[in-house]
């Protein structure tokens, strides 16, 4: 176990001897530093500010409990001298892998320990207790940068919108009006919330409590210049008119909101799904790009299993 151990903390401060350097530079506080890089240890570790969340992915080890707990408190001595943050301030949970995000709307607990993060001049709500994702997708900070020069003096509709960090940029980028639609009353809330703690609260801004699928099918024609959509990849909650499947089903919600797109308007798409395969000869779309790559942040590079897509009316 020590030469084990001797090696974990040898990986660990290598990638975070290099990630630190990178985030520093950029000014970046909310940042991965570790995601599974030895099978031995496969642990999913991220700086929330001066915060830390541990993420064990859980798997067949093999161990009794009182084992497994053993090893743990074994590890977590190494994670917090290497990274320089306390036992106490580590936030430890335990997750499984899954196929996209469908699970992001279960409640683990209610500690209700929220604390604001920083990332690009713009503060968001984290919360490392209650739920299986923080409030904050680390991986999507280059693509909402992207939304936030896009969005001067546009009409911007963030769908799925989870807890409204993509509505967050929109606003900050000088959007005309930003409309957040989510199917759960919980993140449509955080949202909110994440909005007034920045200030962009008002008039131009509409939180819409609904299906997505449903609500696209009302939406007007030529309504909005951007749109944000990054859904789960398979959702089947009693809320929804129709389960969502992310394969069978992009192709008509693609075409439904470029309907609702004036000319020119953008949007950009996203999934967790690995195996996708976006049918771009059934969009009706005038340009697809894939930014895929270009939306990849250094703490993602090699490590990042999601798609992006830029797609023009």
């Amino acid at each position: 176990m020590a030469e084990k151990l001797d090696m974990f903390q040898n990986r660990l401060s290598k990638v975070y001897k290099h990630l630190g350097k990178l985030a520093k530079r950029q000014g970046i506080a909310c940042y991965r530093v570790y995601d599974h890089d030895l099978p031995e240890f496969p642990f999913c570790i991220e700086f929330y500010g001066d915060k830390l969340y541990l993420a064990e992915y859980k798997r067949r080890h093999g161990l009794s409990d009182e084992a497994h707990d053993d090893w743990l408190h074994k590890c977590l001595p190494v994670i917090a001298m290497v990274l320089g943050i306390p036992v106490d301030e580590i936030y430890w949970r335990q997750r499984e892998r899954k196929a996209g995000r469908q699970g992001q709307y279960e409640k683990q607990a209610s500690e209700g320990e929220f604390f604001a993060v920083s990332e690009a001049g713009l503060s968001f709500w984290v919360n490392l207790t209650d739920y299986l994702d923080t409030g904050l997708f680390l991986d999507h900070r280059i693509t909402r940068g992207m939304v936030k020069e896009a969005s001067a003096g546009k009409d911007v509709l963030n769908l799925f919108a989870y807890t409204g960090s993509f509505s967050v940029y929109a606003a900050a980028g000088g959007a005309r009006s930003v409309t957040t639609v989510d199917l759960s009353k919980t993140y449509l809330n955080w949202a909110e919330r994440n909005m007034q703690l920045n200030e962009f609260f008002g008039a131009s801004t509409h939180f819409i409590h609904a299906d997505v699928k449903q609500y696209l099918e009302a939406l007007p024609d030529a309504a909005f210049d951007v749109v944000i959509m990054d859904p789960p990849t398979f959702s089947n909650s009693k809320r929804m008119k129709d389960f969502l499947d992310i394969q069978r089903d992009h192709v008509p919600m693609l075409n439904q909101t470029i309907r609702a797109l004036r000319p020119g308007g953008s949007i950009y798409f996203s999934t967790n799904f690995t195996k996708f395969v976006l049918d771009d000869a059934a969009i009706q779309a005038s340009s697809i790009r894939d930014i895929t790559k270009a939306t990849t942040p250094f703490d993602f590079e090699g490590k990042l299993k999601r798609w992006c897509y830029l797609i023009k009316k």
